[in-house]
Order: structure tokens, then C-alpha cells, then sequence
């Protein structure tokens, strides 16, 4: 998909669905129409041509924030648009939530991330809870619509935008469990009140879905860069597999194991030569990003994405125009915990991904609003693999990969443990990942060392600020509880145990008290 799609998105509004919906589901965060003119959709869904660029905007509402970039008619309200980002919202609880990050701002409601005290209450789990209905309301307005079209090319919009909303349900599933409002194109267009739904149903659902359109979808690559494709599908039922255990107390290892051989024997990907261009602005053309989602400093301007992440992480001694930027916002940096999982010998760092920026940096945390104290991370940057700058020193060019090969690599030598089958290749994956890692095979392991210990270290060292870590935790039994603990973990700066009830999110108090139909989740 081309880097300027937020400029070529259709000025409409799903009024009728989008405000009333909204009501139902986070009042303080309404859905607001997108043009003033106020074209329904009924008018924009009259010309054929206008699925493609609802589809578009539906893509577009994972990296932007309104109808006007950075700021300016944003699609929620009750926060600064600028928080508002998908992208944004999804790397604040998966990556500040855990031992990857903390942030040094004291906005209302942030600084709890970094001690897993978020409250039922909090504009952030608002922000993220609302944003993720939002795009499944686009969506099912434009596949209730297109179900009633014959063209051959809308059908396969309709394909794209059920994988979509799918991907919205999963991270409902993975953030807020399954006592959810349940809405899809069948339900009414009206004021009512959805009932909620569970988690047994939810994850049967999001699998249906994609079962069901994964032959509708291009072949492997066979799509627009950024757009679904079988593989996308193959690699997101992985995940739901993987997961099954903490999410409806059932085993699904096989399953995700079969869906990442699918990926890895069938998809066309390749590793990167290089890890650090993974992270760079031309990481479109490293071969091993499975769906990214798309950013450009010109044309897609916000302040959520990965300019949050490249500015966010810049302060202290770094340089910002290394990282082809001027801006320096001094907010995250990462625990002493995290930093232990890499290897360090007499010359540095062995592993390369250890992207620490540590000149003027301390290890430890004693005050998290202070930038220098933690190591700094220069992972993300605004420069391509060539050194060239981005186009704009503000806003970010580089794409943000949500799902990647190695990823699944990593994922189907857990499966194979998990399952004791296919572990010889699993080896031989994970070997790969880390020749990569430490350039050459110094890094390799063995089969003895081939266990669930190291592949919840491995997929740290790999993925990390990538948007995995916590869903990782919880699968791993580690994200909240005392088996591990890591720097204000609990509030304290040698870390605590947590309570369990928060490896979940609370669903919002502003939604419990619209919508008589919904209970809160356990311990909120």
C-alpha cells in the first residue's frame, strides 16, 4: 500500500453506526463524524469506487488519529489525539507494562504503567479499548455493506477488511479478556446496548473468521506491502493458537506450530541480512516484515506510531539527527532486568541487537522521570540502511512491524517444544536468528539449551519494543505475580509481586456505566 494513504482517504462519516455505537461503548470517548458536510454511509457506499478507500481508511485508522494530520478532527475524543494512535496505545501496555520500558512523563494516568497500577478509570485503558471498537465499527459497517454487492473486487475488500477487524478482536481478546461488547455487521443499526460476549466464544470466533476468508485472501505476498494476505492470516492464527492456553485454558501448540511452518515454508520471507534495518525507514525492503503498518513522515503525520517511538526514546547525550530527527522527547528508557538478558564480554555488547545507548546513562533506576537514569534504546530510527534521512525531521518514515518472520520463527521452535516435535528445526530457526544476532555462529546453542527458559529470554532479546513482550509474560506465567520482578514493578524500585488480575486490562468505568449489560473484570 502506498505510503500516502492517509491523503487519498474518502472525506466521509459512517454517522448513523460510528456516533451511536460509540455511545454504547466509552461515552467519554465518542466517535466523532469525520467531514462536516455529513455524507452517510449509504451515499459513500453508492459508488463502487469508494470501497477501496474505506478499506483504506480502515488500514489507515491503525497508524493515524483523525481526519487531519497530526492533529485535528480526531476520529476519539476525551484525550490528546496525539495519544490516540492504535500503534501508540498498543505499545504502551505491551512494552511500559513490562520489564522492556519505563516512561519518565507524569501525564494523568501514564506513570501507572510503569508499576502495573492502572485502575478502571484510566484515559490510557479508555484510549485503547476505544480505539480498537472504533476500527471494528469501520469494519463492520463496510462488510455489511459490501455483502450486499456482487463486484469481484469488492469481495476481496471484504476479505481484507474481516482480517481486520479480526486482528481488532484478537488484541481486544489479549487486552481486556473475553467479557467484551460483542458487535458484528449483523447487529442493528441503532441505540442499544451490546451484550458482552466470553472469552471461549470470542476466540472462536476471531479462529472462524479467519478459516473462512483465508482463501479468499491474496497468496503470500501477493497483495499490496502493508495489506493482508494469506500469510498475515497464517501468521495471526498462529498467535491465537499459541496463546490459547491463557486465553480459553486450552491447548493449542499443534495448531500453532502447523500455522508457523505454514508461514515460514510458504510465505516467500526471508530473514534480514541486517537487524538494525529492520527498524530503518526503507525496512519495506528487507524481505522479512510479514504486516507492517505503514508510516510517512509527509503524507501520514502523527504523533502517535513510530515517530512516538523514535522521539520518545531519544534525551540525554544522544544525537538525534543520528537518528535522522531533530525532535527528543526523553520519555523511555529500559530496566537493569532487561538489560541482563543480553550478553556482554570485554569489547561490548556480543549480541547486536543490544541497541543500548549507555554514554551518560546509569543501569539502575532510582528516579523514573529523570531520562538518564536507565539505559537509553536507539532501536527504532528515521534514517534508512543507506544513512539517508527521512523526509521529514518530525514525522517518521519507518514502518512499524507488527508481525515479522523472525517472530515466527521464534514462535514455532515454542510450539515445537511445547509439542516435543520438530525441535531439530526449531534449532535450526532459532540458530539462524541468533548468526544473525552476533554475526557468525558464536551465538549458536545447542539442543540441551533449546528450552522454554531461553525462548522467552530469546524472544526478548529479538522482539522487544516491538509490541510482544507482555502478551509473552502472561503466556509464560510472568507478567504480574513474584516469580519475576523487575525495576517499579509494583511500585517499588527493586520490583514486587503484582496481583494476577492485572494480566488483564479493566474494562472501562465510563463503558460499565453506559452499558447496564457489561461487568467489570475480576479484581477491578
Amino acid at each position: 500500500m502506498n505510503k500516502n494513504i492517509g491523503l487519498k482517504l474518502l472525506a466521509f462519516t459512517l454517522v448513523l453506526l460510528v456516533s451511536v455505537y460509540a455511545i454504547s461503548c466509552v461515552d467519554s470517548l465518542n466517535t466523532t463524524p469525520i467531514d462536516e458536510d455529513v455524507v452517510t454511509s449509504a451515499q459513500v457506499f453508492d459508488d463502487p469506487e469508494n470501497f477501496k478507500k474505506v478499506l483504506a481508511k480502515m488500514y489507515a485508522g491503525l497508524a493515524l488519529t483523525g481526519q487531519q494530520g497530526p492533529a485535528g478532527q480526531p476520529d476519539i475524543q476525551g484525550i490528546d489525539e496525539g495519544f490516540s494512535s492504535y500503534v501508540r496505545q498498543l505499545w504502551v501496555h505491551q512494552v511500559i507494562s513490562t520489564d522492556e520500558a519505563v516512561v519518565a512523563w507524569s501525564d494523568p494516568d501514564l506513570p501507572e504503567f510503569n508499576y502495573q497500577a492502572w485502575g478502571a478509570s484510566s484515559d490510557f485503558v479508555r484510549a485503547m479499548y476505544s480505539r480498537i471498537y472504533y476500527q471494528i465499527t469501520l469494519a463492520n459497517e463496510f462488510i455489511r455493506e459490501a455483502r450486499q454487492r456482487d463486484e469481484a473486487v469488492i469481495q476481496d475488500y471484504l476479505a481484507e477488511a474481516r482480517f481486520l477487524r479480526a486482528l481488532s478482536y484478537w488484541h481486544l481478546l489479549d487486552l481486556f479478556g473475553g467479557n467484551v461488547p460483542f458487535v458484528t455487521e449483523a447487529d442493528p443499526i441503532a441505540a442499544y446496548m451490546p451484550e458482552p460476549t466470553n472469552s471461549e466464544d470470542l476466540f472462536a470466533y476471531i479462529e472462524s473468521e479467519l478459516l473462512a476468508i483465508e482463501g479468499q485472501l491474496p497468496s503470500p505476498q501477493g497483495n499490496d506491502y502493508g495489506r493482508a494476505d494469506q500469510a498475515v492470516a497464517w501468521t495471526l492464527l498462529a498467535k491465537l493458537y499459541l496463546n490459547a492456553e491463557t486465553y480459553i485454558g486450552q491447548e493449542r501448540y499443534a495448531d500453532a506450530l502447523s500455522y508457523s511452518q505454514r508461514v515460514i515454508d510458504e510465505g516467500g520471507f526471508t530473514l534480514a541480512d541486517n537487524y538494525q534495518h529492520l527498524f530503518m525507514t526503507d525496512n519495506d525492503q528487507t524481505g522479512e516484515i510479514i504486516f507492517p503498518v505503514r508510516f510517512d513522515g509527509d503524507n501520514m503525520r502523527t504523533f502517535g506510531g513510530t515517530t512516538f517511538i523514535i522521539c520518545a526514546s531519544l534525551g540525554g547525550s544522544m544525537v538525534p539527527d543520528d537518528f535522522g530527527t531533530g525532535c527528543a522527547w526523553a520519555g523511555h528508557r529500559t530496566t537493569p532486568e532487561f538489560v541482563s538478558l543480553f550478553e556482554e564480554d570485554q569489547d561490548g555488547w556480543a549480541d547486536g541487537r543490544a541497541l543500548f545507548h549507555t554514554d551518560g546513562q546509569s543501569l539502575e533506576i532510582e528516579t523514573i522521570s529523570q531520562f538518564t537514569q536507565g539505559y537509553a534504546i536507539g532501536k527504532f530510527s528515521n534514517r534508512s540502511s543507506t544513512g539517508e534521512r527521512g523526509k521529514n525531521s518530525e514525522f517518521m518514515d519507518t514502518d512499524f512491524p507488527m508481525f515479522r518472520l523472525a517472530d515466527v520463527y521464534l514462535m514455532f521452535a515454542e510450539a515445537a517444544i511445547r509439542t516435543n516435535s520438530e525441535t531439530a528445526r526449531a534449532l535450526d530457526l532459532v540458530n539462524e536468528i541468533r548468526d544473525r544476532a552476533y554475526d557468525g555462529n558464536s551465538g549458536e546453542i545447542t539442543a540441551g539449551e533449546l528450552t522454554l527458559d531461553f525462548i522467552i529470554e530469546e524472544r526478548g532479546r529479538e522482539l522487544y519494543w516491538e509490541g510482544h513482550r507482555r502478551t509473552d509474560l502472561v503466556r509464560f506465567g510472568l507478567f504480574t505475580g513474584g516469580d519475576y520482578t523487575w525495576s517499579w514493578k509494583g511500585n517499588e524500585q527493586e520490583g514486587s509481586s503484582t496481583s494476577e488480575h492485572l494480566n488483564i486490562f479493566p474494562i472501562p468505568s465510563a463503558d460499565i456505566n453506559e452499558n447496564l449489560n457489561l461487568t467489570q473484570n475480576p479484581g477491578y
